[in-house]
């Protein structure tokens, strides 16, 4: 008999929640059905393993990023865009750790290519129309400010910029200059 209230929408919700804190790597069937104070074979009739649990997790991550990053860029481009989507990985990183690790969470080519994550990817390019890059380039920069974005966000929750000046937030500031530049002063070949 499946336990009043619980939906898989609830129990994704309640996973991606426990993510953030106690950490992705550490969210599993058993510990939610701890959080919900059931047997963890109630909660088969939603999710099939702790593998479908994170794979969920990881598509509302997507998902949650790729509406925050449209809400932001609308009506922006140029380095106003480029602040704004940038910001919103980084804040999204701060505010819910466990998700956003989530959203690194490696999918099956099915599921990747009907998740959110493409989303990222367009607006990304979107960012970059702005730019006037052609491609293959736009695909370099796609990665370039992936990789910065995520690199950066990484160190800082880590506490790598935690013991020296400047503030983190004036190095991220500089950061998006620099990218803004690179990006106007895009090196041909």
């Amino acid at each position: 008999m499946v336990r009043a209230g619980l939906t898989t929408e609830r129990l994704v919700r309640a996973g991606a929640e426990l993510a953030d804190e106690v950490g992705f790597d550490q969210v599993t069937v058993s510990a939610l059905a701890r959080r919900f104070d059931v047997k963890v074979a109630s909660l088969y009739s939603h999710l099939r393993n702790s593998q479908d649990l994170r794979t969920r997790i990881a598509l509302l991550a997507l998902a949650e990023l790729a509406d925050r990053a449209a809400e932001a860029l609308a009506g922006r481009s140029g380095k106003d865009a480029l602040g704004a989507f940038a910001d919103v990985y980084r804040d999204y990183a701060l505010a819910h750790p466990g998700r956003y690790t989530a959203a690194r969470y490696p999918l099956d080519p099915e599921t990747a290519a009907a998740s959110a994550g493409p989303r990222h990817a367009q607006l990304t390019r979107a960012i970059l129309r702005g730019y006037e890059l052609p491609e293959p380039d736009q695909t370099h920069a796609v990665r370039l400010l992936g990789s910065v974005f995520h690199g950066y966000v990484s160190l800082e929750t880590a506490g790598g910029f935690a013991h020296s000046a400047p503030d983190s937030q004036e190095s991220w500031t500089r950061i998006v200059d620099a990218l803004d530049s690179l990006l106007r002063n895009w090196p041909t070949r």
